[in-house]
């Protein structure tokens, strides 16, 4: 193969892998917000997160863990900021096993700020049995875990639809417009009014998929805002080092001119 056929060839080659990958993203097109926590100098609203959190509470930790994240975490700067008497109040509301204790038995006691989140299940073949063979994921860092993070799990909750006539689902298969293949074995978690807000939000499909959205990205992103200011600091330090040696450089090479 001489050399022009091969290059002609790759340039194809290339082109199809675009259009097919342009494509396949059309078809994906994730639902779009604008999230308060997105771009360069974003933040965390804390009453999105607070509100998220009971969205998890109530809703997804049935099914789901967060076995990455204590609840002390709750109460952390940057993060839902729970007061301390909160999170204490939210971490002895569950029965956590412990011990063995002096007589070698285990034990259940209430739960304390530097316990992890309660596992709904004792083990991943518990899980899978109870969800019918599906494997709930854990949700620690789900958002990473996902291609399009954040918008795509708020795309996958409001993703819920009536299946076309000609399209195929298996017995307790649901019909997904966000995710691969349209089949996803979790039913609808989400309906309007599902759970009541302590401050007063309606809870709407919508409002509560983007709460535990934006609680999930926490969850996933803790250091968020510490690195968000730290990459202003970078930026500024930058600017003001490039304009120091701008000037210093302009200085220098004025010197050098006047001496020729």
């Amino acid at each position: 193969m001489n050399k022009n056929k091969f290059l002609k060839l790759s340039i194809a080659f290339f082109l199809a892998i675009f259009i097919c990958g342009k494509a396949y993203s059309a078809s994906k097109e994730l639902l779009k917000v604008d999230w308060s926590f997105a771009g360069f100098t974003g933040k965390f609203d804390r009453s999105s997160l607070q509100r998220g959190y009971q969205v998890y509470k109530e809703v997804c930790s049935s099914c789901h863990s967060m076995k990455y994240l204590s609840y002390r975490n709750l109460g952390e700067k940057g993060g839902p900021e729970f007061s301390l008497e909160e999170v204490k109040a939210i971490a002895a509301s569950y029965e956590i096993e412990d011990g063995p204790n002096s007589e070698g038995k285990m034990f259940t006691r209430p739960g304390r700020s530097s316990d992890h989140f309660k596992n709904p299940y004792p083990n991943d073949n518990a899980s899978i049995t109870a969800n019918s063979g599906a494997y709930p994921p854990d949700m620690s860092v789900l958002v990473k875990a996902r291609p399009g993070g954040s918008n795509y799990i708020y795309s996958l909750l409001m993703g819920y639809e009536e299946k076309p006539v000609d399209f195929i689902l298996e017995e307790g298969v649901h019909y997904n417009k966000y995710m691969d293949g349209n089949k996803i074995k979790m039913m609808k978690p989400l309906s309007d009014n599902l759970v009541e807000y302590s401050d007063g939000t309606n809870a709407t499909v919508d409002q509560m998929a983007k709460d535990v959205t934006t609680f999930l990205t926490w969850a996933a992103e803790p250091h968020l805002e510490a690195r968000h200011k730290t990459g202003i600091k970078v930026v500024i330090y930058l600017i003001l080092l490039a304009t120091l040696v701008y000037f210093s450089m302009k200085k220098l090479w004025s010197r050098v001119d006047a001496e020729k």
